[in-house]
């Protein structure tokens, strides 16, 4: 469940104002409370960097958000490591899909009204490694932390030969933004239509997509 209620955290850095502005405005998440709750909510992310050849190549990895960097580990060689070395200016991309509004919400079953809900951020910012010492075993423990939660584990230590065969990329972003898609584009009436369908529904995520568009399920 995504949960976008402002979490008193005060993150480490500020947000940039982008040099273009999105095309949907109302869809625009600026609170930064809600973007770090979407990149605690997410697992996996995409960092898009620059390859040898010139074309951007995107990477899916594990992640966590801490202390207002992004961070995943990495094997010691490979060619998003290469890019980075090369070019640290990377775009980290994660979405967080909701509900699907399938064809049988409308009589007519036109394809061009299915539509998906979910929620995205989208940073610019520059990668490195980090180097053995705290930081990297902050990251690492706190990337365990997240994807295992509720599993009491061994810390991890500078001691560990996993430890020493890895590597921590650290994202500073420069730039963030971020997108709620919940239909906040249509009337009124069309919002509460779309609620009242996939609460009767009631499908996987249905029930998170109906809260999320600021509707309480138990009085539709």
């Amino acid at each position: 469940m995504v949960c976008l209620h402002p979490r008193r955290v005060k993150p480490r850095w500020t947000m940039r104002k982008v040099e273009y502005h999105m095309r949907r405005a109302q869809s625009e998440i600026t609170d930064i409370h809600k973007i770090v709750e979407v990149l605690a909510s997410a697992t996996i992310g995409r960092m898009a960097s620059i390859g040898a050849d010139g074309y951007p190549y995107v990477t899916p990895v594990n992640f966590v958000y801490l202390d207002g960097c992004i961070y995943f580990h990495s094997a010691p060689v490979g060619e998003k490591l290469e890019n980075i070395a090369r070019e640290p200016r990377v775009c980290f991309e994660v979405d967080v899909p909701l509900a699907y509004l399938d064809a049988n919400f409308e009589p007519d079953r036109r394809g061009c009204k299915v539509h998906q809900f979910y929620h995205c951020v989208v940073i610019r910012g520059e990668a490195s490694v980090v180097p053995d010492g705290s930081l990297k075993t902050a990251a690492l423990n706190a990337l365990v932390t997240k994807h295992e939660r509720g599993v009491q584990l061994e810390p991890v230590t500078e001691d560990l030969p996993a430890y020493r065969a890895c590597r921590v990329v650290q994202i500073r972003p420069k730039s963030i933004s971020a997108k709620s898609d919940l239909a906040q584009n249509r009337s009124a009436e069309e919002r509460l239509a779309r609620a009242r369908y996939l609460k009767l529904r009631n499908a996987p995520m249905d029930m998170e997509t109906v809260r999320a568009m600021g509707f309480d399920p138990d009085t539709l």
